[in-house]
């Protein structure tokens, strides 16, 4: 029996999420460029990437150079086109407008004139990722009859520094050029072919005296062989004759969309930050239809980055599995796979770094490319930040709390991902008669200020975790785990300071030390260490005294993530404010510091700021029997709608409005992985009252802690 106090609906949606912005959103319009061309919009699609106008891109995975000598390739493109209407008298003035839909991923420049409107539009196709597409659009205006004129300036030149390109006959019309990178990742491999054809664009289109409107259609295909260049470029030529080019690629962004909104009504500001960290971040990421297995991971700058020397080479570091990944995760799980299936994929390489380094197990780089060893161009950083792999497996963890897809550890291989980081484990510490506690000696913390320091608390905290889930994943794949992973796990050393009654980032920290980043604050969320209320607060209040203002940009989410779980509504949102000084208008593009500089468009920042909302704001917590919330947000939001929400196979829409929270289960949703949709329900803290989730009817109740488990979970368990 459900009390008054909390009601079950007949309908089907959740109550209306009024919005009274009268501009949306989703449209980042602006009539001047920025000036640093860094902060142009980047378009990608997973797979292929660049910022408009530059006549260069990358292909995922698509590396050059041996070692720390690896870097993204880059790729000449065909679209480094401005358009520009030739000069008429009688036109009157040219108006220029530029406008980023997000609802789209397209890219548009429009030229007004009183005879004449002018559109090009540029985009990465979300459905076919190895097309991108420019468009021009000429509509004539007035009575005038005359020829119409627009100019293309391009900048493209067929070749590049790290592929050595030689010319193919033109294939259907398309122009084709094809080649391989100089350098391989590492030495004996074979260097990596990459294949371009594109329509070619003339320098000036036409619209004739008797036309009212044209369009002209360009394709660009990127692939790895011949076969598939030419195959994908045909089905470029194809849509583009039926009408389906851009439709196709509509739908696919409609889809993400539909599978993962996360829309607020309040400061305005705020609103088009999440939306872009949310446009962004489904950019990096696969198609939801791609075959799985050539997802090259996401590197801080995204794909449109990352050449030499330029926002870290476009490697993969713990960026990807610890502040990308969860907010991926919340929503796609079959997108948050396919991380998982790039670690996988570098087991070889893995396996390698630790030999190297004389231990056991797995060591993942701190740098990766695609062999998975080791690229950091600086020896100490891949010798020393080895908390990378618990960040790594603490993303096998969340996937398979979300899921219970335990295809993804069998056939998947995943197992061979937590079992290999346990040997490492095993083998790198130290035992200490006199601590009676397993010690890690000379590493690098988070914290990049320091090096050569011994119990960084946070990597001896994730080499816990690690440890405590390969233990766990044994008995759930019957498989004999050594003794000693327990045991190192039970007895590791987690630095404390009993005077000051907080966690010391390192053996030998002195309170008050510079920090650059998140990293000991870090230990409450995502690491979920239990500790009392009193040693979080310290924490918080420690380091945030010292952290370095100039630091990168994902840090202060984190801190506001800490201060919600305490209750300081109004301290997390002055230190969450403190990120929007690394978005970089008009298109919300990201830089690692706040004055511009560091890795653009920098998508760590943006997991950051969207972790604080989506666990900060909510207090959404993946544990091991449940999704856990105690939402709690700031009075100038008055509405927080996330859709899209998965957990054991079943999508969910959540709108927190005043002191109601309301959820409908979605009916219908398609499922990831192996696993069936779970019976669920609603249990509230307070009270204990268990509400049922049955697919298409909303439940509202009021806004307290709560979680999300099984219909027959076992609620023993509440986290702080």
């Amino acid at each position: 029996m459900i009390s008054s106090r909390y009601s079950t609906g007949r309908g089907h949606n959740l109550p209306t999420m009024t919005n009274e912005t009268p501009t949306d959103p989703y449209i980042f319009t602006t009539d001047l460029l920025p000036l640093d061309p860094r902060f142009l919009p980047p378009l990608a699609n997973g797979l292929l990437g660049w910022r408009v106008y530059c006549d260069i891109m990358h292909m995922g995975g698509l590396y050059n150079g041996e070692g720390g000598e690896c870097h993204r390739a880059n790729l000449p493109s065909p679209l480094a086109v401005r358009m520009e209407i030739e000069e008429d008298e009688t036109a009157g003035p040219v108006q220029h407008s530029y406008s980023l839909d997000t609802h789209t991923g397209i890219f548009t420049h429009s030229l007004r004139t009183a005879n004449v409107m002018a559109s090009q539009l540029l985009y990465a196709h979300r459905h076919h990722p190895n097309l991108l597409v420019m468009e021009v659009l000429l509509v004539r205006q007035g009575t005038s009859q005359e020829p119409i004129r627009v100019k293309l300036d391009s900048r493209f030149k067929p070749r590049s520094d790290d592929v050595v390109f030689q010319s193919e006959p033109q294939y259907k019309g398309g122009s084709y050029i094809h080649g391989q990178t100089i350098t391989p990742e590492v030495p004996g491999d074979v260097c990596p072919a990459v294949h371009l054809i594109w329509t070619p664009i003339p320098t000036a289109l036409s619209l004739l005296a008797d036309q009212t409107q044209s369009r002209w259609g360009f394709v660009v295909t990127v692939a790895g062989d011949k076969e598939s260049a030419q195959a994908h470029y045909d089905t470029g030529l194809e849509l583009m004759a039926n009408g389906n080019l851009r439709p196709t690629h509509l739908r696919a962004w409609e889809e993400l969309w539909a599978g993962s909104k996360l829309e607020l009504i309040g400061p305005e500001e705020f609103s088009r930050a999440l939306i872009g960290c949310m446009f962004y971040l489904l950019s990096a990421f696969p198609s939801l239809h791609e075959v799985p297995g050539h997802f090259g991971g996401v590197s801080p700058g995204g794909l449109s980055n990352g050449g030499s020397g330029q926002d870290y080479w476009g490697h993969v570091f713990w960026d990807q599995d610890i502040w990308m990944y969860p907010s991926i995760g919340l929503f796609y799980p079959q997108l948050a796979r396919t991380v998982l299936e790039y670690r996988v994929r570098t087991l070889n390489g893995a396996k390698h770094n630790a030999e190297k380094q004389g231990y056991k197990g797995l060591k993942f780089p701190w740098e990766s490319a695609v062999s998975g060893r080791e690229v950091c161009p600086e020896d100490i950083y891949g010798q020393q930040e080895i908390h990378i792999n618990g960040d790594v497996t603490l993303a096998f963890q969340h996937y398979l709390y979300l899921t219970q897809d335990l295809s993804m550890f069998t056939e998947g291989r995943g197992s061979e991902v937590i079992w290999g980081v346990a040997d490492y484990w095993v083998s790198r510490v130290t035992w200490s008669p006199e601590e009676q506690s397993y010690l890690i000696l000379g590493v690098m913390p988070p914290d990049e200020y320091y090096h050569n320091v011994n119990n960084s608390v946070y990597t001896n905290t994730v080499a816990k975790i690690s440890l405590a889930f390969a233990v766990e994943l044994a008995s759930l794949l019957n498989y004999p785990a050594p003794k000693e992973w327990k045991q190192i796990a039970d007895k590791i050393k987690i630095p404390f300071d009993q005077e000051h009654n907080y966690h010391p980032e390192y053996d030998g920290y002195k309170k008050g030390q510079f920090v650059k980043q998140a990293d000991t604050v870090m230990l409450g969320y995502p690491l979920g260490l239990a500790m009392p209320p009193k040693v979080r607060r310290n924490d918080l209040e420690f380091y945030e005294a010292v952290t370095d203002p100039s630091g990168p940009a994902m840090t202060w989410g984190m801190f506001a993530v800490g201060w919600l779980e305490l209750g300081e509504v109004e301290r997390a949102q002055n230190l969450l404010k403190k990120s929007f000084k690394n978005i970089q208008g008009p298109f919300q593009v990201w830089s690692e510091s706040s004055d511009g500089s560091g890795a653009v468009n920098f998508l760590t920042g943006m997991g950051g700021f969207l972790q604080a909302v989506l666990f900060g704001y909510t207090g959404f917590r993946v544990q091991k029997d449940c999704l856990a919330f105690a939402p709690l947000f700031p009075d100038d939001i008055s509405q927080l709608c996330i859709r899209g929400i998965s957990y054991l196979g079943n999508k969910m829409d959540w709108l927190f409005r005043g002191q109601e929270v309301h959820i409908i289960l979605r009916e219908g949703a398609k499922h990831a992985g192996s696993t069936k949709p779970c019976a669920l329900q609603v249990v509230l803290k307070n009270s204990g009252t268990k509400i049922p989730l049955i697919s298409g009817k909303p439940v509202t109740f009021p806004r307290e802690p709560g979680l999300i488990c099984k219909v027959d979970g076992d609620l023993r368990y509440w986290p702080m």
